[in-house]
């Protein structure tokens, strides 16, 4: 009995170190048109998201956090390639195949591209996406299918193939989460939900949550972020159940700003999520933050940012200083995941572990680019809507428009609502920061190349496809 017992203690110190040890499991929630300040934690007059709430009272809220495109497409390009999408041609979002030739774009990213799943993958993670996609469209039935990408599973819509019901991610998600559990397995989840895409789907227990919202764009928008709300609810309390919310890293964000209300509430059909409202429900707010949706000033480029991942992010913490970019999620990742980054990959932006931890990260030491097909002159409906480029280099911030002719400069550090126009006072600092995007540009395809393009590029009959169709 006596060899015996000391036999029993080392099984159990060495199980428990093997435990203690455990890689972290890893949820990223994306949402969809999601403006910075449509959180209740972030003072929206009437939205509620308290599971939300929760991961910023568990976790730090990081006020300012960029993702790399006012659009959905090359947003999402950046967070799983840690490169900026205009590397890949990726400009604006993946629509019908005449829209994206039209627009010099490929039909989808190329399977050849670094992908953040495989490198999990290949450090032992069992890896998953439920929700939206496009990284293609639903129009291209001839699009690779999200599980080419390193994925062990996943549900999605604005994909080929089958498109998953919009609401059923969380409960993908959770069951995913439960066998990765079972088989022993470390984990990484895209939980990429639709909301507050239009078109807006409603229930009426939604509804019925917020009866002081008289006016129907109101209430609507209330119930489908409350809807969402739910959903994360749902996989925030299976981490619990299964007892795994202290080894799992939880990230919340958006893949860009609101998208802008319209004055009339009218119904129309998407082809991937079906019918819904439209934009006279889309009541989102950038927190005072300039612009909206597909537009390279703060309110199209930052939105939210929580992240709870107990005993290494600190709880109920808010930092308002750290440029965190969205290319810089990938290499934070691999480094928490232990994940090695494939040799000759050089990402465009940098691990942020340490930031996240709680080291201030109040000037970028690698710039951050942007690029977006805006028009120039800005019309009068869209007076933030006319920047076409731009540059983030240390405290600076540079717009431009499409050919640079005209620019506007912001010390972002001190300036995030981009209020003073410093090109004035601080012309060296311009010509500087021209000449990095310039070269920058250089560095760019002129056109997309690869296996990237549907065989419809070769069928007269689908050289145009309706308008309604285009939709990002």
């Amino acid at each position: 009995m006596n060899r015996i017992a000391p036999f029993l203690l080392i099984l159990l110190i060495a199980s428990s170190h093997a435990f203690s040890a455990a890689k972290p499991n890893i949820v990223f929630i994306f949402a969809d048109d999601w403006g910075w300040g449509d959180l209740s934690c972030h003072g929206h007059p009437y939205v509620k998201t308290p599971n939300i709430d929760r991961l910023a009272r568990e976790g730090t809220d990081f006020h300012r956090f960029t993702v790399a495109s006012g659009v959905c497409s090359p947003s999402r390009t950046a967070v799983m390639t840690g490169h900026f999408p205009a590397r890949y041609n990726i400009d604006g979002h993946f629509a019908h195949v005449p829209s994206n030739a039209r627009r010099n774009m490929p039909d989808w990213l190329a399977l050849d591209a670094p992908f953040l799943p495989r490198m999990l993958k290949a450090a032992g993670y069992a890896t998953a996406h439920y929700g939206k996609w496009h990284l293609a469209n639903d129009m291209i039935p001839d699009s690779p299918l999200p599980g080419k990408y390193g994925f062990d599973d996943y549900g999605a819509f604005n994909c080929s193939g089958e498109q998953m019901p919009w609401d059923q991610d969380a409960d993908r998600a959770v069951a995913f989460i439960e066998k990765s559990k079972a088989e022993g397995k470390p984990f990484y989840v895209n939980l990429w939900i639709h909301e507050a895409h239009t078109p807006h789907h409603t229930l009426p227990k939604y509804r019925w949550r917020f009866p002081e919202l008289d006016k129907e764009g109101d209430n609507i928008f209330a119930a489908v972020l409350s809807h969402a709300d739910d959903r994360i609810g749902r996989v925030l309390a299976a981490l619990d159940r299964l007892g795994l919310t202290d080894n799992t890293l939880v990230v919340f964000s958006s893949d860009n700003g609101p998208a802008g209300s319209s004055p009339e509430l009218s119904l129309f059909y998407d082809t991937a999520t079906g019918a819904g409202y439209g934009r006279g429900a889309s009541m989102g707010i950038t927190g005072g933050r300039k612009g909206y949706k597909a537009s390279l000033f703060e309110g199209g480029i930052g939105v939210p940012f929580i992240v709870r991942w107990p005993g290494k992010v600190a709880a109920g913490k808010v930092d308002q200083v750290s440029l965190i970019s969205a290319v810089d999620l990938l290499p934070t990742f691999c480094e928490i995941a232990g994940a090695a980054l494939p040799k000759g990959y050089q990402p465009d932006g940098v691990s942020q572990v340490a930031t996240l931890k709680g080291t201030p990260y109040p000037k970028r030491e690698k710039p951050l680019f942007w690029k977006y097909p805006s028009p120039w002159p800005a019309s009068k409906t869209k007076p933030d809507h006319w920047t076409s480029f731009a540059v983030v280099d240390q405290n600076w911030k540079l717009v431009a428009n499409k050919d640079r002719s005209f620019v506007e400069l912001y010390d972002i550090a001190i300036d995030p609502y981009e209020k003073t126009d410093l090109k004035g006072q601080k012309p060296e600092t311009v010509k500087q920061l021209l000449e990095k995007l310039e070269a920058w540009q250089q560095t760019l395809p002129a056109k997309p190349v690869g296996a990237v393009f549907s065989a419809e590029r070769n069928s007269p009959s689908k050289a145009k496809a309706p308008r309604s169709l285009d939709h990002e």
